[in-house]
């Protein structure tokens, strides 16, 4: 039976074969002595050390920092929109994952959103599922095809999801859409032999992800970043609590997020730091001469902090420090800072050139002194996590001037790799900027601090690889112990009707 089963793992799919394997080989090399392996076990073990290290005939070259675990899981990256121009950071980690051999499969609940994007950006080629409006026939007969296969629990997860309370009348459509959007996720992840359902985001992609995960048993996961998961979501335990795994992007969001799991799952969480989206063009001069250029790039929303940001330069302003502030960015506060920027008398000194693309966003860093992030925690909770922003312009040598809100501290350490005020008062902004042009030297040095620390903490190769080894040993984790076979594919444990209604969308 032990060589019957072995044989069988050798003859497996590549993708699942090692994960057999490896199951076997830790049987008996707990085996003593090693006499009572049975030779023809012993045989077949050394045949499947030899697959392990082959890859379609040729010789798998395993890294040190790369997961030896043969071939790598397919992984379902949920979203709103991909590619985003606001996302750099979530389309440079698909990139970097698919340039290490991940397969990675993009599915995106709204369709295309292509503005502003860089042109790599708008290139970029790798597999995409658009669902958006142009959907909505798919979905409603995944919808009806899930409810006639298991009708119990279809209504028991509309139940729990689909009705459940919402923080705001937005967070509850989105929510809505993405539930359903669920059903046509989860065939969608059958036909592409997915292997993990993970959503960059807590919110509305986390909601379809649930779905699919519950209706297939593929597992799923999520990444809790800022806005997305404060204030509380209100699925966010639901979906705590049944997530393979959840990721954060700073350490600040660790014990918050750990209140939504189950008692004794906390280790659930992991927090692994985003990489630097770009390598920097060059370094900032740090040369403070007046008047003093000012940096602040950011959506223009309430968690940002601006009009603190504006109400600091009318300060330096009546206190004759010349300085000017360009302010980047776009969204839906835009005509109030810009209302506020005139009645506060800064028309002159303030520019507001609106959305820049983000490839163009280093020629910016390099052309001014220092960078400004005075970011807020709303009434609500809502937050920033770490702003990217800041890691780009310490990657560049540039000056920082942050508030103490959420992770900034973790990479704003106070006086040695930039400055930290509170949040809300532009008289401590007002004095940290001062400060800045009075002091170069001290500037300078914080800013080669700031490049040092975040060249370490968001270097891509550690946090990639990191991103890499949760996805798969998380996931060969939860094949080799779901109640299917030892190694399983997706495909063992789903139902054939489910199968059926993914084969329609090949």
């Amino acid at each position: 039976m032990v060589e019957l089963s072995l044989e069988r793992a050798l003859h497996r799919p590549l993708e699942d074969r090692n994960c057999a394997i490896m199951r076997h080989v830790r049987i008996f090399g707990q085996m003593e002595p090693p006499s009572a392996v049975p030779g023809q076990v012993a045989r077949l073990l050394f045949a499947a050390e030899k697959t392990m290290t082959h890859i379609d005939g040729a010789e798998a070259e395993q890294s040190a920092s790369q997961p030896k675990m043969g071939a790598l899981p397919v992984v379902a990256y949920v979203l709103l929109w991909f590619p985003l121009s606001s996302e750099t950071f979530i389309f440079r980690e698909v990139v970097q994952l698919m340039a290490r051999g991940l397969p990675v499969r993009a599915y995106t609940m709204y369709g295309k959103s292509l503005s502003g994007c860089s042109e790599e950006m708008r290139k970029f080629t790798g597999p995409v599922e658009r669902m958006g409006v142009g959907g909505t026939v798919r979905i409603l007969r995944a919808f009806i095809r899930a409810l006639s296969r298991n009708p119990l629990k279809v209504w028991g997860l509309m139940r729990k999801g689909f009705f459940h309370r919402m923080r705001n009348m937005e967070s509850l459509g989105e929510n809505l859409w993405c539930f359903m959007a669920g059903f046509l996720l989860a065939e969608l992840c059958v036909r592409d032999g997915v292997k993990l359902i993970h959503s960059p985001w807590a919110n509305g992609p986390a909601t379809a992800s649930w779905v699919a995960s519950r209706l297939t048993g593929i597992p799923f996961a999520f990444t809790g970043r800022a806005g997305d998961i404060y204030p509380e979501d209100g699925l966010l335990r639901e979906k705590s609590a049944d997530a393979l795994f959840i990721r954060t992007n700073n350490h600040a969001n660790v014990s918050w997020l750990r209140k939504f799991c189950p008692a004794g799952q906390e280790y659930k969480v992991h927090a692994i730091y985003n990489s630097l989206t770009f390598t920097p063009k060059g370094q900032c001069a740090v040369s403070m001469r007046p008047p003093y250029r000012l940096l602040a790039v950011g959506r223009f929303a309430r968690t940002k902090g601006f009009p603190d940001l504006l109400s600091a330069m009318a300060r330096l302003q009546r206190e004759n420090v010349p300085v000017s502030l360009t302010l980047v960015g776009n969204g839906r506060w835009r005509l109030k800072l810009m209302g506020m920027r005139d009645r506060l008398g800064l028309k002159n000194i303030v520019h507001m050139p609106g959305f820049i693309p983000h490839d163009q966003i280093c020629g910016y860093m390099l052309d001014h002194d220092m960078l400004i992030m005075p970011s807020v925690v709303h009434s609500n909770g809502d937050r920033d996590g770490i702003p990217n922003v800041i890691m780009e312009a310490l990657s560049h040598r540039m000056p920082v001037i942050a508030t103490d809100v959420c992770g900034i501290s973790e990479v704003i350490i106070n006086g040695e790799t930039g400055l930290l005020t509170p949040q809300r008062n532009p008289r401590a902004l007002a004095d940290a900027v001062r400060h800045m042009v009075e002091d170069r030297e001290h500037a300078s040095r914080m800013a080669e601090a700031g490049r040092a620390r975040v060249e370490k903490m968001f270097d891509r190769e550690n946090n990639i690889t990191a991103l890499l080894r949760l996805y798969v040993d998380e996931s060969r984790h939860y094949w080799s112990h779901s109640g299917g076979q030892t190694g399983s594919s997706a495909e063992d444990d789903i139902p054939a009707a489910m199968k059926a209604g993914a084969a329609g969308h090949a």
